[in-house]
């Protein structure tokens, strides 16, 4: 089958690899229809993080069963599922907690795993990971579009809003205009807040921004931005979503969180700075969060995507299929993108 393989920064290629096969009971070998390329993944593009020669790429993907093992009992071949970014075992004390991301026996698409960025993956622990979809959106393009972002994106701005306490009638803020940031706006408005300010620097994301349900935009950086924030909410937002993972923005999230209220940080950490302990421990403000355990989500989010109240397709703004799957990590590099889609 043909999947995509990292070879160095800013050369990932389509080639040709071997067919993925149950090999557990519990395995099942799921042919990909949809996948993503995410904003996480231009981290190792870039050469930032460390990553080998040889690696699968895509962590978030939608397919058709084509196999299961004799011990699968949820879903079966011809099903079509979605799986959360990461795998887990289902049974463990954490995933009884809904904590699938720190499973002992789990792990991440990709990397020394079946991608989804690929015609094929197999996929362990089935009856904990993949979600059948109902038949009748089949045919519906649309809804599957809209069903994709559960799988990361989606999931993640939601843990954000969680781990920062967004309420109804609640100030909240977001710090990112990625991916992330846009589903962390939806997520936000879901949970009933009230105003929803976000800070980012394209024009384009910005006015998504606004559409999804932001009130103000705030188009500043570093102590500027952090000023015009503090101004606004008059002392501070109550509830802030990080979404993007630097030092900069993690600590403008510290800087306009009100006394006594919550960071929800969900951006990947590449941090060179170190954070505003002081500011946190002067005014009582908490850091909660960390990568999403979107698979807890996905039950309670994918009934409001089937029924229309919840959209988060506005955020894949590129299609490209398997064989351009170079081209939309370059477009994304050079931020023509938000969110490259991957029809296989």
């Amino acid at each position: 089958m043909k999947a995509t393989v990292f070879h160095a920064p800013g050369d990932v290629r389509v080639e040709q690899v071997p067919d993925p096969s149950v090999k557990e009971p519990t395995d099942a070998v799921v042919r990909i229809t949809h996948a993503c390329i995410c904003g996480s993944d231009l981290w190792f593009y870039r050469g930032l993080t460390p990553f080998e020669p040889g690696w699968r790429l895509g962590h978030e993907w939608m397919g058709i069963v084509e196999e299961v093992g004799p011990g699968v009992r949820t879903v079966k071949k011809g099903d079509r599922v979605i799986a959360p970014f990461a795998f887990s075992d289902g049974e463990c004390e954490f995933c009884r907690r809904g904590l699938q991301t720190s499973c002992a026996h789990g792990g991440f698409w990709g990397t020394m795993n079946d991608g989804g960025q690929g015609e094929a993956v197999r996929a362990p622990y089935a009856d904990a990971n993949l979600v059948a979809l109902p038949p009748s959106i089949e045919n519906d393009a649309d809804l599957l579009k809209a069903i994709l972002p559960l799988t990361d994106v989606m999931g993640t701005g939601h843990h954000a809003a969680v781990c920062a306490g967004v309420s109804k009638g609640a100030t909240v803020a977001v710090v990112g205009d990625g991916a992330v940031g846009l589903c962390g706006v939806l997520a936000a408005r879901r949970l009933g807040a009230e105003r929803i300010i976000v800070m980012g620097h394209r024009a384009g994301r910005m006015d998504l921004a606004k559409r999804l349900g932001a009130t103000d935009l705030v188009m500043s950086s570093g102590e500027q931005a952090v000023a015009e924030v503090l101004e606004m909410t008059k002392g501070g937002a109550q509830a802030v979503l990080e979404c993007v993972g630097t030092s900069e923005a993690l600590n403008s999230a510290i800087g306009i969180c009100r006394p006594g209220q919550r960071v929800g940080f969900v951006g990947v950490p590449h941090h060179s700075a170190a954070m505003d302990f002081r500011r946190m421990f002067y005014h009582n403000i908490g850091l909660q969060g960390g990568v999403a355990p979107v698979r807890a989500y996905i039950a309670e989010l994918l009934p409001d995507v089937l029924s229309g109240r919840l959209d988060p397709s506005p955020v894949l703004d590129l299609t490209v299929e398997l064989p351009g799957v170079p081209e939309g990590y370059r477009a994304m590099d050079a931020r023509e993108a938000i969110k490259a889609m991957v029809k296989v």
